[in-house]
């Protein structure tokens, strides 16, 4: 591993990579969360167990690496804690966690706002998990936001919740018919939970330049996948944060040159949680059979329990998502669970109103896209013990490479089971 890699979704989210970090984690000094809250989950299976990481960075396994949630991470506090706690229980060596004292808080309103506002919202909701994300960044992009730094500032934070809560408590009783929320109440329980992070909260920016200066290996943990980016993925289906490596300087707090090396990760078949469109989805018996094989637990949200849909390998979204993310280099995970089929199909171009295109299009035209696929044989084979690329049935290795040709970056590592040694690398 370089001195600085990012991990990074080149889809929809849910790719794998949780186990991709937790098996670069063991060359690492340092693991940071760089975006996101607890809206999406990294499953890991170690040594230790199964377990769906929400908050903690994916370092937090090995006891000698220092995790550190950056000031571009959606920090819920209770969830913070009741992860840790979960991790106590289950005798996990209790980790080294540093938190930014600029990462901003998840309020507990933030969370009943995304509940108002998908029930209001009825047939045409997001398919938000309604962790409090969208009026989250709502309120930090409206300078509304408490940074974890307000918490030991009484005075300041009385004052900043007032703001905070002054425009909500309209809308609580004119659009959402619901009680209001005293400024009191709200800043006593943001003081309680405030104590139980103390130890944690820090300048989190210097002592990743602190590292850099000492030359220490830093992985940067990525949430979701290019996709749900605001800006370049399937707008309106998307997160609320840059789910892209490019970020991952700015929600770190790391010079952008920093990076030399970023790991996108795809699935070797296509999976998407949520609404919005998604060209290559099938919903044969083919779908369940995938879903049901899919990692360790079948293909079910981290986060939200809901079934994910399920679709071929999809080369023009995957080959945009690299570019998107600057991949140097692909992880693809879930090989092994294509291996109780005769053919696979790939997508390898979508059409639009008769015409054939190999770019991925704006949502206004992917709702219309159609796949164009090309078929390739299965291996109709367990692959799972299997840990050097030249051991892998022919139609395995033709299947990724043909992979590796249409999305234009090289894989060099194949995931082909959910346990952290199940995995091969290639030269």
């Amino acid at each position: 591993m370089n001195n600085i890699t990012a991990v990074v979704g080149a889809n929809w989210g849910d790719e794998g990579k949780g186990k991709v970090i937790d098996y670069l984690a063991g060359q690492a000094d340092f693991v940071v969360r760089f975006q996101g809250g607890q809206n999406a989950g990294h499953t890991i299976i170690n040594p230790y167990g199964k377990f769906v990481m929400h908050l903690l960075p994916s370092g937090v396994f090995y006891p000698n690496i220092i995790n550190i949630l950056g000031p571009g991470v959606a920090l819920d506090i209770n969830a913070l804690l009741m992860e840790m706690k979960s991790l106590k229980e289950r005798n996990v060596p209790a980790p080294k966690i540093y938190i930014s004292e600029r990462a901003q808080i998840v309020l507990p309103v933030h969370v009943l706002f995304d509940k108002y506002e998908e029930e209001r919202l009825g047939g045409d909701q997001f398919g938000s998990t309604q962790k409090g994300i969208a009026p989250f960044y709502g309120d930090k992009y409206m300078k509304l936001g408490i940074q974890a730094a307000d918490l030991y500032d009484g005075s300041r934070l009385r004052k900043r919740m007032g703001k905070n809560l002054f425009a909500k408590n309209v809308w609580l009783k004119h659009v959402y018919q619901k009680p209001l929320i005293s400024t009191d109440d709200a800043v006593d329980e943001l003081l309680e939970m405030a104590e139980n992070i103390r130890p944690f909260v820090c300048d989190t920016t210097q002592m990743l330049h602190q590292a850099l200066g000492e030359d220490k290996r830093i992985l940067l943990e990525g949430q979701l996948g290019a996709l749900r980016d605001p800006d370049h993925g399937i707008y309106p289906y998307t997160t609320s944060s840059s789910t892209l490596a490019g970020f991952a300087s700015v929600g770190a707090g790391i010079p952008p040159q920093a990076m030399q090396n970023i790991v996108a990760v795809t699935k070797a078949y296509s999976t998407c949680v949520g609404a919005g469109p998604f060209v290559t989805e099938i919903q044969t018996e083919e779908a369940q059979t995938l879903r049901d094989q899919g990692g360790d637990a079948g293909e079910y949200g981290a986060t939200t329990g809901r079934p994910r849909r399920i679709g071929w390998f999809d080369a023009v979204a995957t080959r945009y998502g690299c570019r998107l993310q600057g991949a140097t280099a692909v992880a693809l995970s879930m090989l092994d669970v294509l291996g109780c089929l005769d053919r696979i199909p790939i997508c390898t171009a979508y059409e639009i109103n008769g015409q054939r295109q190999a770019g991925f299009p704006a949502s206004v035209h992917l709702e219309k896209s159609k796949p164009i696929y090309e078929v390739l044989d299965g291996w109709k084979c367990d692959i799972s013990n299997i840990r050097r690329f030249e051991d892998l049935p022919p139609q395995a290795k033709n299947y990724m490479k043909r992979i590796e040709t249409l999305i234009e970056v090289p894989v060099r590592w194949v995931s082909v089971g959910p346990a952290r040694d199940a995995m091969i690398v290639r030269k």
